[in-house]
């Protein structure tokens, strides 16, 4: 247990560290792409499957907002203006949050779990690259797009099932 208690979040917390401090383009890209994955789609997915559809979305509004705040505050330093696709990642992640919990129906059945999550982030990410067309400044098309968007989220929605189904195993997850 010492390893679950100390040794694996102090190593996960000095890797946040270090990725924080990173110059690189490479690791920069690799931050914000992680910060959006666990902010936009984790969290409120989690909070769907294992709690209720309500705090699912309503997670994902609180966070997607606090992504979108954040990062149009970057964008608007860097361009002058923000960006449309911004509420598009809102949007986007209060409907994977919501979605999945809707879907889910409080059950703790992996595969239930694991097809409201892959359906929920799927037609989250259809929906953000629909956003994403709507932009002046969007990079983002094409069918590589698509498949990137998509595909990253529906990733995320085989992962986070998982990691539902442990905290569900060690008793971590709300009851009914």
């Amino acid at each position: 247990m010492l390893a679950y208690d100390i040794l694996i979040p102090t190593f996960i917390a000095l890797l946040i560290v270090s990725m924080a401090m990173a110059s690189s383009p490479a690791l920069l890209g690799l931050k914000y792409s992680l910060l959006e994955a666990i902010l936009v789609v984790g969290i409120p997915m989690l909070l769907g499957l294992i709690w209720n559809k309500w705090a699912g979305g309503a997670t994902g509004f609180l966070l997607g907002s606090l992504y979108s705040l954040y990062y149009a505050d970057q964008l608007y330093a860097t361009q002058g203006h923000t960006d449309i696709a911004l509420v598009g990642n809102l949007a986007s992640a209060m409907l994977i949050g919501y979605m999945a919990g809707a879907l889910n129906k409080r059950s703790e059945d992996f595969r239930r779990m694991l097809i409201s999550g892959v359906v929920a982030t799927t037609i989250g990410g259809i929906f953000l690259f629909a956003i994403m067309q709507l932009s002046p400044s969007n990079l983002i098309t094409g069918v590589d797009g698509f498949l990137i968007t998509v595909a990253t989220r529906t990733a995320m929605g085989v992962i986070i099932p998982i990691i539902a189904k442990v905290f569900m195993w060690y008793g971590f997850a709300m009851h009914k």
